[in-house]
């Protein structure tokens, strides 16, 4: 498949589009000067991965796949638009899970914080109740569990989110 894949990478797209493809995941960006332009775009772009498809045998999957609108404007103007993989509209979403790390309309990641949050408070809570000061797991032992298990959960795709928690946290800062 993975030969496969680099022709599909290879098609030509408009230089606004950019698909990126890691195992059997593929995630496609678009930008245009107004969401009527991109909604174009993008069911141009997926026309012609739809007929790359049919030519190599494969098809993607439609009830997985989603489309979000990625903007920091303000505006109040309606947000929706339509995009079609196998001739059938895609959901929109304003958050979604790619590669495991929760990507939200504004990219500011505050869904994978909490997230993370959650998910670290039930291994350390989990570790305290085995651990006590007389008896239960040693200090050496739950370091390993900590560099193992929790350290690898907080720092999870850091290059794709420090950025937007450094920009998040210089904007509080001088709140």
């Amino acid at each position: 498949m993975e030969l496969a894949i680099n022709s599909l990478l290879e098609l030509k797209y408009i230089k606004r589009t950019k698909v990126v493809a890691f195992a059997d995941d593929l995630i496609i960006t678009t930008r245009g000067e107004s969401l009527r332009a991109v909604e174009n775009y993008v069911n141009v772009e997926l026309s012609k991965i739809n007929v790359w498809a049919k030519n190599n045998k494969t098809r993607f999957n439609d009830k997985k796949s989603k489309v979000m609108i990625v903007s920091r404007r303000k505006r109040k103007e309606n947000k929706n638009i339509t995009v079609y993989l196998n001739n059938k509209p895609l959901d929109q979403v304003t958050k979604m899970k790619y590669l495991g790390i929760i990507l939200d309309h504004k990219f500011r990641f505050n869904e994978r914080i909490k997230y993370t949050a959650e998910r670290c408070g039930k291994l350390i809570h989990s570790l305290s109740r085995a651990a006590k000061i007389t008896w239960g797991i040693k200090h050496a032992a739950m370091y390993i569990i900590y560099k193992g298990a929790i350290l690898p959960l907080l720092t999870y795709g850091a290059p794709v989110w420090i950025e937007a928690m450094n920009h998040e946290y210089n904007r509080r800062k001088y709140i």
